[in-house]
């Protein structure tokens, strides 16, 4: 064994020639120190070495037996100071993964967590800068110039479309998207209400107190199932089964349950858990979080005034709609693929998912949102007991599609028919559910459509002739002669066998999409971002690049890049990755055409046209994903997906491909016209139906005994959903219950002067909506409100705040409007009484422009009529809930041209009086805050507690919280 040295600075064992290179190369400062006393000491020398690659390497004069490896240019090692280098272990330490969910290694809660960061930033960041010394294979040659790419003229027309204002051009048909006249249904809120908690006196309903539902949400979403812990806690419930009783029995989930069917294939009997179909519908139309979001009637969107450039973003602006829409359209968007449950082993599950193009792609893209619902789990059966494997497969695809047929079955006669169906504000409206979109990979695509492996599931193509040119314009298969074909399946095998092979389809009894209505399901099937590009075309671009330039430049060029927050760096190359995911995939796009320019290519073949089909398929991802599309854009599209084409060749003169045959790379030409029918490709990329796997299928399974999986599967989503929309609606508009007291009671403590009057004319409002002003009032007079009666009053109003942009892209918050009186702490001090104000939504027909849709108001009291009240005042009427009485303020009128706030004051009467009414609450959309005009001197005799009763006039404050920044401005 060779001798070995170690180093005073970082007590390592080197090798001798390892010691001098460990000196050579360490920006550790002990070591350098070690490195500056040997060499005054004479005791080390720095040489520099000059490697020649022109001198041809001397013939060999021992070839009969191999030699011992003795080490290279670095020096000698040992046994020890070798790497498994074959297996990839990531860009940085061991420990930390920066793909493998958490974004940061564990942070040491003793220490403060900023330094923490700082610390993990400067060891990743050592951690490269060794990386970048790491040892690499000399340079074949030198490096010679490549011819540059051409520059090709910038499309200012087609980016400058997209940054303009649309003009949009509604159906022209008035009935599209109306509402029925005359009709309202009942809210899911409204219903969740009556389900939980008649009285409405505990938003908490059926848990008996705050502290019960929420250790449930705890433990239904996150926690365990200890009994320990709620008996602890003293909770209402003492076992997990008396909790999942509750959940059972006393929840909605406002979604339909699972039910079980068996279907009997080859003999053989399958289950499959499915929900009905237009009952998902139902659920996601009557959705009371997107109420304000769904879109009724499809719009032509043009970027010019003539009308001549279209522009493309959601499924409503696509043709498709367009050409289908009768009086309301729903789209079922539906979407399928297999995901394994566990790392080890076979467990599989067969998700199927649902949503509709009604909802804008921001909320169907996002999990969060709950706009997809899990439809089905399909059969995992791989069909073993079947020997003959032609058979298997066609009994595996006639398995598929008569699960598929019975979960869509109810499409047929709804699709015609229509069904009524009710918004998440109430409003009804008769709609027709028309299937619309299939997502899926390829393997997906060729079980849905029928087609063979190798062939296009959209248009007729041979075989043979798949990815040797493009042609965007080329027509889909024929879908009426393949449904001719499915017809003669009773005619006998010999005459269904062959009228499918001249179709161009499988031997399929009943595909699942021959009985929906205005169906085509080659018009369905869309492109797959996620498969087809990442995990496709650039995968293999990637490999030729390697393939041509060889690994040991490719991986050097990596190491070299400089650091960007946009942009991973793979310091160890990208030869050697593993198990490559598509994200990995994107990132080492963002830097994949600087690896190919400069470095030269072997004589005879150009670099410059291996750079041109680079930069033509990378143009084309980042056209494809432009969240709007206009007809200029498209073109461009087009033309970049030409110029691959045109330049493809160089990787055959390379020796590379024989061949172009991949279907991924022919699905290519289907994307320009999948975006004009259904909308731009976030509308319907397997990336986003990925992400439910981990929430409908992996989560769930992990909750099972792993034992008959599927019911409690279920079961287990059921649950989870019950739980989910009750944290929706409970903190929706909940109000906090302090007392009962009479009329003269609330006039004198809560400041409500004119109760009374206020609650009399309400009544008459609400009785007789039609009656003007001056009956109102003389109906009023009629109405007797009994002094003895009491009403329970609230002391916090609490809502969530709708998206000020309409889009579903803000999160939650959560708005509270304090009434509270004067009173006294438990020391006995005075607590001045607390009445804030509110942005009320105003009634007015004429009120909806800007700031005109809503008034101000200060709420004095929050109170609620008892049942023996309401049937007195509200016969054969549905009594209002919760019902404020607020004081007005003026209305808006124009903000002020220096600092842009709107000036309002109180409103009053001839004689001074604040002018009051008794509103529902419901009509509060959230609170406000209000600047006094103080004046050039402000009165020394207004506080905080009273300047809202002292003072007259006001500013609308609009800096008061992001939402209401976003809805003034």
């Amino acid at each position: 064994m060779p001798a070995r040295k170690i180093c005073r600075g970082c007590n390592t064992s080197f090798t001798n020639s390892g010691y001098l290179s460990h000196l050579l190369q360490t920006r550790r400062l002990p070591c350098i120190r070690v490195r500056q006393e040997e060499e005054a000491d004479g005791l080390f020398g720095l040489e520099e070495v000059v490697i020649d690659d022109n001198n041809e390497a001397e013939p060999h004069t021992e070839a009969s037996s191999p030699q011992a490896f003795e080490g290279d240019y670095f020096g000698d090692y040992a046994p020890d100071d070798f790497d498994d280098f074959d297996r990839y272990q990531g860009d940085s330490d061991d420990n930390f993964d920066p793909l493998a969910g958490d974004a940061e290694p564990p942070l040491d809660t003793d220490e403060d967590p900023d330094d923490e960061d700082n610390e993990d930033n400067e060891a990743q960041d050592a951690q490269n800068y060794e990386d970048e010394f790491a040892w690499e294979a000399p340079p074949l040659s030198p490096p010679s110039r490549s011819p540059s790419l051409p520059a090709e003229d910038d499309d200012q027309q087609a980016h400058g479309d997209l940054r303009r204002r649309t003009f949009c051009v509604p159906f022209p048909n008035a009935t599209a998207g109306h509402p029925l006249p005359n009709s309202r249904g009942q809210t899911e809120y409204e219903a969740f209400k009556t389900t939980t908690d008649g009285t409405g006196n505990n938003p908490y309903a059926p848990f008996a107190l705050k502290v019960d539902w929420e250790f449930a949400r705890w433990a239904k979403m996150r926690g365990p199932g200890s009994t320990a812990i709620p008996q602890l806690l003293g909770l209402s419930f003492k076992t997990s089964n008396e909790l999942n009783g509750i959940i059972d029995k006393n929840l909605t989930s406002g979604r339909p349950r699972f039910t079980r069917r068996e279907i009997i294939v080859a003999g053989e009997v399958f289950e499959v858990f499915y929900r009905d179909v237009l009952s998902c519908v139902r659920a996601l139309f009557g959705d009371p979080e997107f109420a304000g979001l769904l879109v009724f009637a499809p719009e032509c969107h043009y970027a010019d005034s003539d009308h001549t450039v279209c522009v493309y973003f959601d499924m409503h602006t696509g043709k498709w709609w367009w050409a289908q829409q009768v009086t309301t359209i729903v789209p079922i968007i539906i979407s399928s693929d297999k995901t394994q449950l566990t790392l080890f082993g076979s467990k599989v599950a067969y998700p199927v998912y649902m949503t509709i193009g009604n909802l804008p792609k921001e909320i169907r893209r996002k999990p969060s949102r709950r706009s997809q619902i899990l439809l089905a789990y399909l059969p995992t059966t791989k069909l073993t007991h079947i020997a003959s494997l032609p058979a298997r497969r066609r009994a595996l695809t006639n398995l598929y599609h008569a699960c598929m047929s019975r979960i869509l079955k109810p499409l047929r006669q709804a699709g015609v028919d229509g069904m009524m169906l009710a918004s998440g504000d109430g409003v009804l409206r008769r709609g027709h559910p028309l299937f619309a979109v299939h997502i899926g990979d390829y393997p997906e695509q060729v079980l849905v459509v029928g087609c063979k492996t190798g062939e296009c599931p959209k248009c007729p193509i041979p075989a043979n002739e798949i990815g040797e040119s493009t042609d965007c314009a080329r027509g889909l298969r024929d879908f009426k002669k393949v449904v001719n074909a499915l017809q003669t399946a009773d005619a006998g095998p010999r005459t269904f066998s062959r009228a499918c092979r001249e179709a161009g389809i499988k031997h399929i009894q009943d595909p699942y999409w021959v009985h929906l209505p205005f169906v085509n399901i080659y018009q369905s099937i869309t492109p797959d971002i996620l498969h087809q590009l990442c995990q496709g075309v650039m995968k293999h671009l990637i490999a030729w690049i390697i393939d041509a330039y060889g690994a040991e430049e490719i991986d050097a060029h990596c190491r070299r890049f400089p650091p960007n927050h946009h942009v991973r760096l793979f310091l160890k190359g990208i030869t050697k990755l593993q198990r490559v995911t598509g994200k990995e995939h994107a990132d080492i796009c963002r830097f994949l055409l600087g690896l190919v320019i400069g470095i030269p290519l072997p004589p005879g073949a150009s670099p410059s046209q291996l750079v041109r089909a680079v930069r033509a398929l990378l143009d084309f991802l980042y056209l494809v994903q432009y969240p709007a599309h206009t007809s200029t854009t498209l073109g461009l599209l087009k033309m970049a997906l030409e110029r691959f084409h045109d330049n493809k060749e160089v990787f055959v003169d390379l020796g590379i491909r024989a061949h172009f045959k991949i279907p991924k790379l022919h699905s290519l030409d289907h994307y320009i016209e999948c975006i004009k029918l259904f909308g731009t490709t976030d509308n319907y990329d397997t990336q986003y139906t990925e992400r439910l796997h981990i929430d409908f299928a992996k989560d769930a399974y992990r909750a099972t005994n792993r034992k008959d999986e599927f019911p409690q599967m279920t079961l287990w989503l059921e649950r989870h959903e019950k739980i989910m929309r009750h944290e929706a609606c409970a903190p929706w508009c909940t109000v906090e219950h302090v007392k009962a007291v009479r009329l003269n009671v609330a006039q004198q403590c809560y400041g409500a002067g004119y109760l009374h009057d206020a609650l009399a004319c309400f009544i008459a409002r609400y009785r007789y909506p039609q009656a003007s002003g001056a009956e109102i009032e003389e109906i009023a007079l009629g109405i007797h409100i009994r002094r003895h009666w009491t009403f329970p009053v609230f002391h916090k109003l609490r809502f969530v705040l709708e998206d000020a942009q309409a889009l579903g892209i803000m999160d939650d918050i959560q708005d509270v409007a304090h009434v509270r009186p004067e009173r006294r702490d438990k020391q006995g001090r005075r607590v001045p009484g607390r009445f804030d104000t509110v942005l009320v939504r105003e009634t007015r027909s004429d009120a909806a422009i800007g700031m005109k849709r809503y008034c101000v108001g200060c709420v004095r009291m929050l109170f609620q009529l008892r049942k023996s009240a309401t049937d007195e005042l509200f016969p054969m009427l549905m009594a209002p809930s919760h019902l404020a009485y607020v004081e007005w303020f003026t209305a808006f009128t124009e903000p002020d041209p220096v600092h842009g706030m709107y000036k309002i004051s109180r409103c009053r009467g001839p004689a001074g009086e604040r002018l009051a009414d008794v509103i529902e609450v419901r009509n509060i959309l959230r609170s406000c805050h209000l600047y006094p005009v103080f004046g050039a001197t402000v009165s020394r005799n207004w506080t905080s507690s009273t300047v809202l009763d002292s003072c007259n006039d006001f500013l609308f404050n609009p800096f008061c919280d992001q939402h209401m920044y976003m809805m003034v401005v």
